[in-house]
């Protein structure tokens, strides 16, 4: 079996705001593996600015790969605990080249098109007429979750925004999710979740930056809308570092994202720890091609899920790779009757 890296760069439909700043374009990376017969598959969704790996030494860990990706499994899984998104595409990359289809990694009643996820629908930072035209159009989609980003307008102007929701919808008809994205201070979070609680939100995530585990301990124990770690999780690789920060921080919800936390091993490993604890969990892309999306919508369907996943982002791009995926009314579906179009994988 050979091993090769194909990098490709997503061109968003429209600027996507986040708390990082406006994005245009992301870069991805495709770990194709081949033999005479048989191809498989991932994408190395190294998130720039966020992601553990990207840091020194990324380009030359994709070598080392290629170069060793006749090596056991188990042994390049350890040499890469600390390279997340490479872990991640080495997973997805194998079970594909052992997968009858290289598109089927999980297969399953989802893949067969007899079921569906459920998924909230995002709603993007950007000024108030915006993001209240994003907010119309979930609405008239289906969606019942919705995930607002917070943080980049102004707090009031936010609120407004969920008052709107709130007139129109009643929690049992629609579900609020915000994300901070670590924007609120351990001055000012407190407060800001007090005003959030009134609108009958279902949680926040990351009300304050990572790191702070006993100013984020406080505000779990205390606060009045559910918190769910995210970005608190980059960085945890040994089981050790996992059970620490669930057991010092206790949140209600744990958010787990594939390609930042390691891949499907590490996502079991959090979902085993999260669930001894009481904490409940639940999946989300971050902003990968329809490669990394299918693979992670699969694997999500195998974990038996009920409560509406973050898997709504393959449509974001002008020049994603064509996939079987589509929603319909707020679902995640699988269409048979849609082919891959893999033109831009160099396969």
């Amino acid at each position: 079996m050979k091993a090769r890296i194909h990098k490709h760069t997503l061109e968003f439909k429209s600027p996507a705001g986040t708390s990082r700043g406006i994005l245009k374009t992301k870069d991805t990376w495709f770990l194709i593996l081949e033999n005479e017969n048989k191809k498989g598959i991932g994408e190395i969704n190294m998130f720039r600015g966020l992601s553990y790996d990207d840091k020194p030494g990324f380009e030359q860990k994709l070598e080392w790969l290629c170069d060793h990706i006749h090596l056991k499994p188990s042994i390049i899984l350890e040499k890469l605990l600390e390279w997340p998104s490479i872990r991640f595409g080495y997973e997805t990359a194998l079970k594909s080249f052992q997968s009858t289809d290289c598109f089927e990694l999980f297969p399953s009643v989802f893949t067969q098109g007899a079921d569906s996820i459920s998924i909230n629908g995002l709603i993007w930072m950007g000024d108030q007429e915006f993001m209240l035209d994003q907010l119309e159009e979930k609405m008239q989609t289906g969606f019942s979750c919705i995930k607002l980003k917070i943080g980049a307008i102004d707090f009031e102007k936010e609120l407004h925004l969920l008052q709107v929701i709130r007139s129109r919808f009643s929690a049992n008809e629609m579900t609020i999710r915000v994300d901070a994205n670590g924007a609120f201070s351990i001055e000012n979070a407190m407060e800001k979740l007090n005003r959030l609680s009134v609108y009958d939100v279902h949680s926040i995530e990351q009300p304050i930056k990572p790191g702070q585990y006993e100013a984020m301990a406080q505000l779990c124990q205390n606060t009045p809308v559910p918190i769910a770690l995210d970005e608190e999780l980059i960085g945890l690789h040994t089981t050790e570092e996992k059970q620490k920060c669930l057991d010092l921080i206790r949140p209600q919800f744990i958010i787990l994202k594939p390609a930042l936390v390691g891949g499907f091993q590490s996502c079991r490993e959090w979902i085993n720890i999260a669930e001894e604890r009481n904490i409940d969990w639940w999946m989300t892309s971050a902003l990968e091609s329809n490669v990394g999306l299918n693979a992670i919508a699969q694997f999500t369907y195998t974990l038996g899920v009920t409560m509406p996943q973050g898997l709504g982002t393959g449509g974001l791009f002008t020049n994603n790779i064509d996939a079987p995926l589509e929603i319909k009314k707020g679902e995640l579906w699988c269409n048979n009757t849609t082919n891959w179009n893999t033109n831009y994988l160099n396969l």
